[in-house]
């Protein structure tokens, strides 16, 4: 057997504070090793409307650490992988931003929610610690926002992220220069008051570990370190480090009774990047210790971009051999669709009529597996939007499949498969509806596609009574045949039906279709 060549993953970490860049090699038997890492503070959340708006200082900054990125992903030959979170999702100009990114660096951004941003730090962290048979409740403190996590065995049994981070509330209560004793006392309480709805939902989990992660606790855990074994090391790893209660508090102090910058800064083991941020980083964890009743956590030095690569290999590798970890993205899209009553025998029976099309199609189009992916999302979710009204319930649907946080996906992902349930009926795709306009050419034109072919395969099973039992799909000379080969009953209002949605299909494929019935009739 033919050995498969080794390959280099670029996972960039486009974050508030900082930008992270980790290249790893991902050998034939789907393990990574990491090669290089990089990071640089970019401050990227440092308007001072709550990050409501990208500055154009901190695009300029961002664009040219990404450029320094490209570089060295290029010097090891990598696929690069790039995810924003906290600043990016919620900029008002987060469209210009990644335009900007993309044409200067070819680099694309993909947005991710905080509840996935959550479930790819638990994949990284579960490469670092043994904890995969453990139910731990994770905490990631960011520059914009804090994610929760309680897993178990690799799958998520609670997700939250929450609009608060070191920069956010370092902004919020002027925590950089000289700390005002009511400033500070003001940031604790409005912390307290935004965790609360995580103390709420935490009260009836159990789990039997605490881990932590990212540049406020690994910050934190390096001061106490550095105190401890008398070191002022700021590469130390901690990996595996147990953050005491105890040792939290002195720690937390300390850095409370340096009121000035330039106090802060002497501090050993601080991180000279980090002063500005650490009190508002304290609060934060001081906070979460107190109203969740911490006694100790693990540090963990993998995090976010560790994640990006481990859910590569999962998803575009096809790996299965990772401790029995589910397809996240198929069993959130089913929870999604179980939540809404969907019917089920209909959705999925659409999603097989839909497959047939897809794959006479795919080698021609050059319609990949990720596009079948999105193909089979929204052919379940397509009718959802009942749960909310028969009226307009293709509008519904674009609308719960956007705002659901389902797990494995990127923005961009989420809004393909979103448009494309929206146009399973009614109005073709077009420029006049914002959602549509918003995307790329490319992305524009996968929708259609798919979309085209989600409405051909619904019309299929126009009655929900799987009338057509089986058919195949074949190409020839610019028509798609549709030949219908087996029936439980009278098919003519499904041909009716399949006759009168062909339209999108044929304009964006530039193909005809015709059905043909090839069953032996009663």
């Amino acid at each position: 057997m033919t050995k498969t060549p080794d390959k280099n993953i670029a996972a960039i970490d486009i974050g508030t504070n900082s930008f992270h860049l980790v290249i790893a090699e991902i050998d034939s038997k789907n393990r990574f090793k990491i090669l290089t890492k990089s990071k640089e503070v970019v401050r990227l959340g440092n308007s001072s409307n709550d990050m409501k708006y990208i500055t154009e200082d901190s695009v300029r900054r961002g664009v040219e650490v990404l450029k320094r990125f490209k570089l060295i992903c290029e010097s090891y030959n990598a696929e690069i992988i790039a995810v924003a979170t906290s600043a990016t999702r919620e900029a008002l100009n987060q469209e210009e931003f990644k335009s900007k990114v993309l044409s200067e660096t070819g680099i694309e951004i993909n947005i991710v929610s905080g509840y996935e941003e959550a479930r790819l730090i638990y994949l990284g962290i579960l490469q670092s610690l043994e904890i995969f048979h453990r139910k731990i409740l994770m905490i990631d403190i960011g520059g914009g926002s804090t994610e929760f996590l309680v897993g178990h065995s690799g799958e998520v049994k609670y997700a939250n992220s929450i609009k608060i981070g070191a920069v956010r509330l370092t902004k919020k209560f002027s925590l950089d220069k000289k700390i005002d004793k009511d400033d500070l006392k003001d940031s604790k309480i409005f912390t307290r008051n935004v965790l609360n709805q995580v103390v709420r939902s935490l009260e009836n989990e159990d789990y039997d570990m605490i881990v932590g992660s990212s540049g406020t606790i690994m910050s934190i855990g390096n001061i106490i370190k550095a105190d401890s074994d008398n070191e002022n090391d700021a590469e130390v790893n901690l990996n595996g480090f147990v953050i005491k209660k105890k040792s939290l508090l002195s720690t937390v102090e300390k850095v409370y009774s340096a009121e000035s910058y330039s106090e802060r800064s002497k501090i050993k083991g601080m991180d000279p990047k980090r002063v500005d941020i650490i009190t508002a980083g304290c609060v934060i964890i001081e906070q979460i210790f107190s109203e969740l009743k911490i006694e100790k956590l693990t540090v963990s030095s993998y995090a976010l971009r560790e994640g990006i690569i481990m859910n590569y290999i999962q998803q575009r590798r096809n790996a299965a051999d990772f401790g029995n970890v589910k397809n996240v993205r198929y069993n959130s899209i089913l929870h999604l669709c179980e939540l809404t009553n969907f019917d089920r025998k209909h959705s999925f029976k659409v999603m097989d009529n839909a497959v047939l099309i897809f794959d006479a199609l795919a080698l021609l189009f050059k319609l990949d597996e990720r596009d079948k992916e999105y193909l089979e999302a929204a052919c379940l979710m397509h009718d959802i939007g009942y749960h909310i009204s028969p009226a307009s319930h293709h509008k519904h649907s674009y609308y719960l499949i956007r705002n659901a946080e389902l797990m494995g996906f990127n923005d961009k992902e989420i809004e393909i498969i979103a448009n494309t349930a929206r146009y399973h009926r009614k109005s073709f795709p077009k420029l006049k509806h914002e959602a549509y306009a918003k995307l790329d050419p490319e992305s524009q034109d996968k929708v259609k596609k798919l979309s085209g072919i989600l409405r051909i395969a619904d019309a299929l099973d126009r009655s929900h009574k799987s009338v057509i039992e089986n058919f195949d799909s074949l190409l020839e000379n610019k028509t798609l045949n549709v030949n219908i080969r087996s029936v439980n009953s009278d098919p003519s209002l499904e041909l009716w039906g399949a006759e009168q949605r062909k339209g999108l299909f044929e304009e964006s494929f530039g193909l005809k279709v015709r059905f043909n019935t090839l069953y032996q009739n009663n």
